[in-house]
């Protein structure tokens, strides 16, 4: 009858049953972008959870950045009409 010749260690036999709490994650769909979120997670693309906007996306923030310096362009040229 087979023996083992040498003790298994603690590592190798504890990683037989490494991958065994893994499970599959579920997707759903943003209500609003419709991009694959996980669920009860707000949406990196568009910031919105559950219908409200709670985050400041990149998109968003360029936006703001590109009106303000509109802004400042137009209160220097105010400021300074003969310059151009």
């Amino acid at each position: 009858m087979p023996v083992p010749k040498r003790k298994r260690s603690r590592a190798r036999r504890d990683s037989r049953f490494a991958n065994k709490g893994m499970k599959v994650k579920v997707f759903t769909q943003c209500n609003n972008c419709k991009e694959a979120v996980l669920p009860h997670q707000v949406c990196n693309t568009c910031g919105f959870y559950k219908g409200i906007k709670v985050l400041t996306t990149k998109g968003d923030r360029s936006l703001k950045r590109a009106q303000t310096r509109q802004v400042a362009a137009a209160q220097k040229q105010a400021a300074n009409p003969e310059q151009e």
